[in-house]
């Protein structure tokens, strides 16, 4: 998720509403050293460990908490975690030190640190980059591989680029008007201003099927939960309109065929980001995954559609 990841639904978003079953995400947690930096780890629920990667990049995991009924409907320890550069865990001095490749090897890192033979894992949005990628490199150590609207490839995320550039364009055409005046003047993606004129269109309007379903809140009780030097560092000094950097590059189209775990991917039909024209090529490029793609949903099925979902990951 790009422009809106800071904003979380906020029937979801504050844990205390579930203080009786589910643990804080402020406070019920651990620090484990992982690569040398201490990432900041909320389990919740017992049994096979998922651990749960949030998108962004740049977000931290209290964007996923939506998934906490998982660990009473299966046999499933859900493993949240807070990046390197997210939410309470450690950030880097320099933002160079924040990559894809990073990312993939805290996966590794944490799962030794918890001490774990084998873990699942679930990708949502940037997260599913960094799923793909443990899968490809560290498969043996996988049980189960579920992508959520993520992407396989550049390709797929500068489509996400372009699309929500022309839902923008052609909805808010005087959010579009202004950001072409700003763009005009040498103003890219990664300026304050930048961000604060795309901040103008509602996060609903690119990322739901019922813009109901997502009462707005931005997490500031949430220490860095978004973090916008990691998300421009990652896609690209100008990333909302031409990725770069480690997005501008990463490609798993031609290995996702070659792996043998069981895997889930699924999407949501009205998802302007992750797009479902794209997202219908991993039957493709990953023939052997189950695919479902979720018509209710648009970003985040777990959300809009969880007594679907969640039955189908329990099985899975």
């Amino acid at each position: 998720m790009k422009k809106h990841t800071m904003i979380i639904p906020l029937l979801f978003f504050c844990t205390c509403l579930f203080a009786q079953q589910f643990p804080n995400s402020f406070s019920d947690g651990k620090f484990y050293k992982v690569n040398g930096a201490n990432l900041w780890v909320v389990t919740v629920g017992t049994g096979e460990p998922l651990i749960m990667i949030s998108g962004g990049p740049g977000g931290a995991h209290i964007s996923l908490r939506d998934f906490d009924s998982l660990s009473v409907k299966g046999n499933i320890q859900l493993i949240y975690f807070d990046g390197f550069g997210r939410g309470k865990s450690d950030t880097a001095k320099n933002p160079k030190e924040y990559s894809l490749d990073r990312d993939i090897e805290d996966i590794e890192g944490l799962r030794k640190a918890l001490h774990l033979n084998k873990v699942s894992v679930l990708g949502h949005s940037y997260g599913s980059l960094v799923a793909q990628g443990y899968a490809v490199k560290y498969g043996e150590h996988l049980n189960h591989l579920i992508l959520a609207n993520g992407f396989h490839s550049f390709i797929m995320w500068q489509e996400n680029d372009d699309n929500s550039n022309h839902e923008i364009k052609e909805n808010y055409p005087e959010v579009w008007d202004q950001l072409m005046e700003y763009r005009e003047q040498g103003g890219i993606s990664s300026d304050t201003k930048h961000r604060e004129i795309y901040g103008n269109v509602p996060y609903g309007f690119l990322y739901a099927y019922n813009p109901n379903n997502f009462l707005e809140s931005r997490s500031k009780n949430y220490p860095n939960s978004f973090n916008p030097d990691l998300y421009y560092q990652m896609v690209g000094k100008d990333g909302d309109f031409l990725v770069g950097n480690d997005i501008g590059t990463f490609d798993y189209r031609k290995q996702l065929k070659d792996l043998k775990m069981p895997i889930l991917i699924y999407g949501g039909r009205f998802d302007r980001v992750a797009v479902p024209s794209m997202m219908v090529k991993y039957k493709e490029y990953c023939p052997q995954a189950k695919f479902i793609m979720f018509e209710y949903s648009g970003h985040n099925p777990q959300i809009e559609e969880p007594a679907k979902l969640f039955p189908i990951i329990v099985d899975f």
